[in-house]
């Protein structure tokens, strides 16, 4: 069954965020923080690897594109908000972060999400845009070995975010804003 289109369920946890490079801090965080902008849920397996700073960082660096676009990023992993901060604290490549860094450890979250792995109690790598009425309308899930290329979540954001402005438009294959878009039709059919 796919999560698409589907409204977020109602959920409660902690996370911690730094947002000006100071002492950060724990905040809580249900599905109402997912109301009222577009927000972006990337779940990774856990605190302390090798690929996932990696994508933390390319979030980090392109944290600017997804605030630009009115939309806020979740790091979640099913490790406590304890260990996000030691975690922040230590690796310069998560240090960069200045979103929420999500703890599912009682794995309500991944496992509403469709990412938990049970027999290793971690995530597998998700990514979902969710817009600003809790409903989502993209996901990607795939094997840990491979991270992922924010830049490639970004436009999904902003083709969902169009698509959203402009009922009746479809964005084609590697749209990117700005670009031309397609209006349904019978005389497209065979056509393209």
């Amino acid at each position: 069954m796919s999560l698409i289109n589907t409204q977020v369920q109602p959920f409660k946890t902690t996370a911690f965020v730094n947002r000006d490079g100071g002492k950060g801090e724990f905040i809580e965080i249900t599905e109402k923080n997912l109301h009222g902008k577009w927000s972006v849920l990337i779940f990774m397996p856990a605190a302390f690897t090798f690929n996932c700073p990696t994508e933390i960082e390319d979030a980090a660096d392109n944290y600017a594109e997804f605030a630009k676009a009115g939309a806020e990023v979740y790091i979640v992993t099913t490790d406590t908000h304890f260990s996000h901060k030691v975690w922040h604290e230590t690796s310069p490549a998560v240090g960069k972060a200045r979103f929420p860094l999500v703890g599912d450890p009682t794995h309500q979250l991944t496992n509403a999400f469709g990412v938990h792995i049970p027999e290793e109690g971690l995530a597998l790598r998700g990514t979902f845009v969710i817009n600003p009425e809790g409903v989502i309308k993209t996901a990607e899930v795939h094997d840990n070995a491979i991270a992922r290329d924010v830049k490639e979540t970004v436009r999904k954001l902003k083709a969902a975010q169009f698509v959203a402005a402009n009922p009746g438009q479809v964005c084609p294959a590697k749209w990117n804003e700005g670009a031309k878009t397609l209006a349904p039709s019978l005389d497209l059919v065979g056509k393209i």
